[in-house]
């Protein structure tokens, strides 16, 4: 079961113990302090997702998303669902609404949020969503 949460604004997929990084961060990130090896500059409209080393034991951080896809494919899915292309970020709108959908700021259980749905969706559904969520008003 992989989970999906945030780092420095990005975010952090752990799948298979292996860890990837979708999207640019939004601040500075001091990865061996949190556990990774640097992974080097990251420039997510070239790559739109890295891979990061861990040096030790690393925690995906609540709240975060559990989910069924594993791998580069679920990198693959997070980068299709959340980041910006025009700037390689990840929207917050677009994460907010898959975290805390009634904007009730509920508290996470320990087990996560289940996310399974969000590979289910159609992309084409999805587009529909990230079109209507990152409209500009």
């Amino acid at each position: 079961m992989a989970r999906v949460g945030r780092l420095a604004g990005a975010i952090l997929a752990e799948t298979e113990g292996q860890f990837f990084l979708v999207g640019n961060p939004k601040e500075p990130c001091d990865f061996a302090a949190v556990g990774f090896e640097p992974p080097g500059v990251i420039n997510a409209l070239e790559r739109p997702f890295v891979r990061l080393l861990p040096a030790r034991s690393v925690q995906v951080q609540q709240p975060y998303l559990t989910m069924e896809i594993e791998g580069e494919t679920l990198a693959r899915l997070l980068v299709d669902r959340f980041v910006i292309q025009r700037n390689g970020s990840v929207s917050d709108r677009l994460w907010r609404l898959v975290i805390d959908p009634k904007g009730d700021e509920r508290a996470v259980c320990d087990g996560g949020i289940e996310g399974r749905w969000l590979g289910e969706i159609p992309a084409e559904i999805w587009q529909v969503v990230r079109e209507t969520v990152l409209k500009c008003t």
